[in-house]
């Protein structure tokens, strides 16, 4: 064996730096030198416009902004001629240079947010987000005007969570938007939005949203604190952050929940829960989060707590079912075939009579099947995919009964499997369940029931392990919180809520007076109303 020895080649080394003039922390002054330094800043673009004027027909400046992210007639009717045409309450006063920026700012542009800046890491930010710049000779300071225009699409009902009796509404990819969603439900003086920037090269806006009154200082103080250790080029989505604060990164099940849907925000950041929003994304992430949580809908609440608690003990059970239905036909066909009554047992022999296959390896290859169609069915254009699942699903199925390759009783369990596994909201969530459907499912071929016990056994202590932000992930489940089974397996009345989660450590865990459900009376009935 020959080894070839390669040089390591070193970078050479940068030329240097002059600090004096180049130093792009704060603006000169100099107008010259800080245009030179705000185009080695921006680079050399098509659509930039940087456009010199006389503001009042006595000091130099320049105007500077991408002509793709502003609304260009608004630049020229509210920024370029006021600057160009001296008001006339102005036109025999005589304007200091030291006071331009306070006569430009208050008696001359009508644009509502305007600051001034001397940092010139913030001018360039603000060029990047759609603002225009407005830079004069002989003031170290520029003056950021907001002249953004974003093309958004319309609030409209979330793709991923449908709602019967909740609001239509839904997040879209504008930040600013989407806290107007939430101001226009919590109206509290205490609601706080703080923004940061994540993200070298993209510069994204992340939102934490909160009430000062209900949420634990310490929940916000490690989410900051997880939030600043994030260094990347760029936030592409939502779950970039997630993947980055969450403590367990190696399992499979979600320990930070995500929605689309502006009332389930406002719920959690009622419960003392924080919210964080991400510029350019639709979904947003809710810490912390505990495994109840994606499983319960909107639904639950907006009906009565009889039909809310039998539509969620029917989930639990479909959800439960498609996780175990499986490995449970798979050990009891291969292993405890008297656990089946006889003439049953009967039908399902004749059903797989000439099938090649064990009864472990027929279901992997069925499940393996509906879980490429139903990939298949996520990535064609919706027209088309609606169709392919229901064709899909009954040629193949008929097609695989009728060549021999399994038998119609398994086919009948993988289809009941399916259904079960879409009755969970949360799709992060539905997306665990079946993937530990598997492995419950090999164990089930080589142990039986023995396997399907080992892997539920696996799961749960699994479970029991995970905690987000501090939280136990079973909570109230383990630890026990007599508050919190109220709101678990099923919904108890909404006036029983008296307390918020216990869990959450609350500033204030009143959520409901001391006053009970208010007594009816029978104001119409004929008693009391006479003749």
């Amino acid at each position: 064996m020959i080894f070839r020895h390669r040089r390591k080649q070193t970078k050479p080394p940068s030329p240097p730096v002059d600090q004096s003039h180049d130093n792009p922390a704060k603006l000169t002054g100099n107008l010259e030198t800080d245009l030179r330094i705000a185009r080695t800043w921006i680079g050399d673009s098509d659509d930039i416009n940087v456009r010199h004027i006389q503001i009042f027909d006595q000091f130099h400046a320049v105007v500077i902004y991408y002509t793709t992210l502003v609304d260009n007639a608004f630049v020229y009717q509210d920024v370029h001629k006021p600057l160009m045409y001296r008001p006339r309450h102005l036109e025999h006063k005589s304007i200091h240079i030291h006071n331009l920026m306070d006569t430009l700012m208050h008696e001359t542009l009508y644009i509502s947010e305007a600051t001034h800046v001397t940092d010139g890491l913030e001018v360039l930010n603000a060029i990047s987000e759609g603002s225009t710049v407005l830079l004069i000779d002989g003031l170290s300071a520029g003056l950021v005007l907001d002249t953004r225009r974003i093309e958004q699409r319309g609030i409209e009902q979330p793709q991923t969570e449908h709602s019967i009796r909740g609001p239509k509404d839904g997040f879209i990819e504008v930040l600013d938007s989407n806290i107007t969603l939430l101001r226009t439900r919590i109206k509290a003086g205490d609601f706080r939005v703080k923004i940061k920037r994540i993200g070298k090269r993209t510069n994204t806006r992340v939102a934490l949203c909160y009430i000062e009154s209900i949420a634990n200082p310490e929940l916000l103080h490690e989410a900051e604190r997880r939030l600043s250790l994030i260094d990347i080029d760029g936030i592409l989505d939502s779950g970039y952050i997630e993947q980055f604060i969450e403590d367990h990164p190696y399992s499979p099940f979600p320990q930070i929940q995500n929605t689309e849907r502006p009332d389930k925000a406002t719920s959690a950041i009622l419960d003392g829960r924080v919210v964080i929003m991400v510029d350019g994304f639709p979904f947003t992430l809710i810490i912390p989060a505990v495994f109840n949580q994606f499983y319960q809908v909107t639904d639950d609440y907006s009906e009565r707590f009889i039909m809310g608690s039998l539509v969620r003990f029917i989930r639990l059970l479909a959800i439960v079912f498609s996780l175990v239905f499986p490995a449970l036909y798979v050990s009891i066909i291969s292993f405890n075939p008297e656990m089946i009554p006889t003439d049953f047992a009967v039908a399902v022999a004749g059903g797989r009579a000439g099938v090649p296959f064990p009864a472990v390896v027929e279901v992997l290859l069925i499940e393996i099947s509906m879980e490429v169609l139903r990939e298949a069915t996520l990535r064609l254009p919706q027209q088309i995919g609606g169709a392919l699942s229901i064709v899909g699903v009954l040629v193949v199925g008929e097609a695989a009964v009728a060549a021999g390759f399994a038998s119609p009783i398994t086919v009948v369990v993988i289809a009941l499997t399916t259904i079960g596994s879409f009755a969970t909201p949360a799709y992060n969530a539905a997306i665990s369940i079946r993937m530990l459907r598997f492995p419950i499912l090999i164990a089930s071929g080589f142990f039986g029931l023995y396997g399907v016990m080992l892997g539920l056994i696996i799961i749960v202590n699994h479970l029991l392990f995970l905690d987000s932000f501090g939280v136990p992930y079973m909570n109230p489940i383990t630890p026990v919180s007599k508050q919190g089974f109220k709101d678990t397996l099923i919904r108890g009345p909404i006036w029983k809520f008296k307390k918020r989660p216990s869990f959450l450590y609350t500033l204030d865990d009143t959520r409901i007076g001391t006053g009970d459900k208010p007594t009816s009376e029978p104001v119409l009935q004929p008693s009391k109303q006479g003749e």
